[in-house]
Order: structure tokens, then C-alpha cells, then sequence
């Protein structure tokens, strides 16, 4: 099942991000970005299908905003997200990142 989520071209970045689940704001770093979803690095604690409100910053300044759910969760870690709910100018950002391997370090 883990191959089915993966069928989308993965990037390997680090990029600030902040996302709101359920509970409140929080800051996080962003890597492993594809098409279908990203890995979110945070200690807060997320439910498995929680629905998740993104934003990255982009190396531009720019923040892309993205809505998902969790797909799975790494207590200390953080969680794998998949991407819902993406518009044709949210798509096209994220063609961009992964095209071009736009990596800023934070």
C-alpha cells in the first residue's frame, strides 16, 4: 500500500512551512515533496486523517498554500500529508519546486 501513495516524482527539500490541523498554528520544516503529498517535520501531534492547512515558503519569499489530511504520523517527528482539494495554480507551484529542486535551507 505504501507504493500506491508514491506513485508521484519525490523531491527532497527543506523549507519552512506552518500548518494549522485541529488545534491551533505551528511552525514546521518541509521535505520529501511530490505531487500527491509531503512529509511535514513538527513535534506537534496530528490525528491519522486530520485535515491540515499548509503553507510553504517558497526561495522566492512566497508561500504556498496547500489543504490535505494526515496519512500517517511519526510521534517526535512529524507526519506524511496528502495533498486535497489542489488548485490548477497550487499544482503548478509545486510542478515548479519539484522541477527546478528550488531548495532553500533553513
Amino acid at each position: 500500500m505504501a507504493d500506491e501513495r508514491r506513485t508521484n516524482e519525490r523531491k527532497q527539500i527543506l523549507l519552512e512551512a506552518k500548518w494549522r490541523g485541529v488545534s491551533r498554528r505551528h511552525e514546521a520544516r518541509v521535505d520529501d515533496v511530490s505531487l500527491g503529498g509531503c512529509f511535514v517535520n513538527t513535534y506537534a501531534q496530528v490525528e491519522l486523517g486530520e485535515h491540515i492547512d499548509l503553507q510553504i515558503k517558497l526561495a522566492s519569499g512566497e508561500w504556498l498554500p496547500l489543504r490535505g489530511q494526515v496519512a500517517s504520523y511519526q510521534p517526535g517527528v512529524g507526519f506524511g500529508m496528502s495533498f486535497t482539494l489542489i488548485s490548477a495554480e497550487e499544482t503548478a507551484g509545486l510542478e515548479e519546486l519539484i522541477r527546478t529542486g528550488e531548495e532553500r535551507r533553513v
